[in-house]
């Protein structure tokens, strides 16, 4: 697959990557050239871990990219951790262990793919819930952790598995442009056959043997995600009626009231209702509190 296909010429002979829109900013001539030697190195590393930082360092050399996070998401299993790059070191407990241990549960991406979400490219606005920018789970696992906003590459490889490249942004308190949102989108195809290539090749394999094996149904971490799946599910459980505990889930995802009353097809003045008995019931007053009192029953 010649990097050069990843290429056409526009009418006047300006080039651009495909599926670029007609606003988005060429890029330089330099980056053409880094972006197609980092591809190159990409392509010669399929078999082998290092691929990760190969594809990385491609992806940086078109786009100006903070940090980024590789995952594998088995359908009924946690994700799991594959690669990362520019995560500061204070951040990543937070961002790459907590989350995957429990905050998963919360994240619009995890919870899209689980719902069927097909391979493509995806910013974070088009996945999460209305009010999701405002909830606490955007506070902890953005916001708290250098983060603003992200974007992701999902690839499927087959067998309910799909890896997920997350791209984040943030730090410099700058975030994509649509140009450089136009350009990772065009970049697409090539990450998803590059990855795919990394699966059928044996680099994943081999990049998960680095960390452990991978999961499989029937092993312990099936007995884990159970344990978590069922602790969300049974949130407040001692004390509050299943409609509130319903609610209680769509809030802490990020859903609006508005939102919360068209996915449950009532009111949003039944939902206002709900909501301010299950905050009565669990003696809290916003929904700060109920993140917090959340996490730490998962913890439990």
């Amino acid at each position: 697959m010649p990097a050069a296909d990843a290429l056409w010429r526009r009418p006047g002979g300006a080039t651009r990557l495909p599926g670029m829109t007609d606003t988005a900013s060429n890029p330089s001539s330099a980056a053409l050239h880094a972006w197609h030697a980092g591809l190159a190195r990409a392509m010669a590393s399929v078999a082998e871990p290092v691929f990760c930082e190969c594809l990385a360092e491609a992806l940086a050399s078109l786009v100006p990219i903070e940090s980024m996070l590789l995952g594998l998401e088995c359908k009924g299993l946690p994700p799991r951790p594959i690669y990362q790059r520019g995560i500061p070191e204070e951040y990543r407990e937070a961002l790459i262990e907590r989350y995957y241990a429990r905050g998963y549960m919360l994240d619009p991406f995890c919870l899209a793919l689980e719902n069927g979400l097909a391979e493509g490219f995806y910013h974070l606005s088009e996945i999460a819930p209305d009010d999701f920018f405002n909830s606490e789970y955007y506070r902890t696992y953005y916001l708290r952790c250098g983060s603003v906003e992200d974007a992701h590459f999902i690839v499927d490889l087959g067998g309910q598995r799909k890896v997920s490249l997350c791209v984040y942004q943030g730090r410099s308190g700058g975030r994509f442009s649509s140009a450089e949102l136009d350009l990772l989108r065009a970049a697409q195809p090539l990450v998803r056959e590059l990855i795919r290539q990394f699966d059928e090749r044996g680099g994943l394999i081999r990049c998960l043997d680095g960390h452990g094996s991978a999961p499989t149904p029937g092993g312990a971490p099936v007995g884990l995600n159970q344990q978590i799946r069922e602790a969300f599910m049974n949130f407040g459980s001692d004390r509050l009626t299943e409609r509130e505990r319903e609610i209680a889930h769509l809030l802490l995802r990020g859903h609006s009231v508005k939102s919360s009353a068209k996915v449950l097809e009532i009111s949003p003045e039944t939902v206002r209702m709900h909501r301010k008995n299950l905050y009565t019931k669990l003696e809290i007053s916003s929904q700060a509190e109920l993140f917090a009192l959340f996490i730490d029953w998962l913890t439990a």
